[in-house]
């Protein structure tokens, strides 16, 4: 038997999808009402997190942070099958996860942080991807379990705490994404181009292949033979920025890539490739 505690967007689709494969699940959640509304599929309520974990042999989490998982965990032990194994999918700090794992184990528990790259509509479908990191062996015996979960694990190594830092670098990754597309959108507006122009573009010319090369070419040794010089790429910059302050609006990150960009051209390398400044 399972228990799932946390019964937000995510957390609650788990658990339907669970329920729809046979599987027998307890949950809990502090606004109570959230956990209840999950009978209507099956799901055995409880408003008591100790009531929702007696008797499970697997527990999941989906909370907001650190503080919650230790808070809601600590409410919870009393009442743990001896050996139990917790999985979190809370997306949390590593230091966190590296400590949890270590606590839990000593305490004879299986701890196993298991962030997602994964919608509501993922957790329902079982698509989506789950990132693992630490005991290779009890990584394998839970994979049978997990892969129903989500439409791909992926295993980051031995390391404790590797799976966490991999899920902050990928949402900082779609934090910066987001914010970039804002600029984006309003320098589109301010210059009359429409979302629909702004599509056809991106249908056509798909900035998303270039991530891998572009790292690449970040993180290499040389910048001296450039496809695109920093001076030009300052240049268009500074277009940006004058064409959206003409119609009285402004950008959020222009400004600090252009001064980031002045930076590295005041030390002199205004004529290397422009990735220069992601070094």
């Amino acid at each position: 038997m399972k228990a799932f505690l946390g019964m937000g967007l995510l957390g609650s689709n788990f658990v339907r999808a669970m329920i729809r494969r046979g599987e027998v699940v307890q949950v809990w959640n502090r606004t109570a009402s959230k956990a209840q509304e999950l009978e209507k599929a099956g799901a055995r309520a409880f408003a008591q997190v100790q009531d929702a974990v007696r008797g499970a042999t697997q527990i999941h989490l989906t909370l907001k942070d650190d503080a919650a998982v230790d808070e809601v965990l600590k409410a919870a032990e009393p009442a743990l099958t001896p050996g139990a194994v917790i999985i979190d999918h809370t997306t949390t700090s590593k230091e966190g996860a590296i400590k949890r794992t270590k606590a839990w184990t000593n305490k004879g528990f299986t701890f196993q942080h298991a962030p997602v790259f994964m919608g509501p509509a993922n957790a329902l479908d079982g698509t989506g991807f789950m990132l693992l990191s630490g005991d290779e062996d009890l990584l394998k015996d839970l994979a049978p379990s997990l892969s129903q979960m989500t439409g791909k694990l992926i295993y980051f190594g031995a390391e404790v705490g590797k799976a966490a830092a991999m899920k902050l670098a990928g949402n900082a990754f779609l934090v910066c994404l987001t914010a970039g597309l804002k600029d984006t959108l309003t320098l589109s507006k301010a210059l009359n181009v429409t979302v629909e122009n702004l599509l056809t573009l991106f249908n056509s010319w798909n900035p998303g292949a270039l991530v891998t090369a572009r790292i690449q070419r970040m993180t290499g040794p040389d910048h001296s033979q450039p496809s695109w010089e920093l001076n030009m790429a300052r240049k268009d910059t500074q277009l940006f920025i004058d064409a959206t302050q003409q119609t009285g609006d402004h950008l959020v990150l222009m400004p600090a890539i252009a001064a980031l960009m002045d930076e590295w051209i005041n030390k002199g390398f205004g004529n290397h490739d422009w990735t220069i400044i992601g070094k």
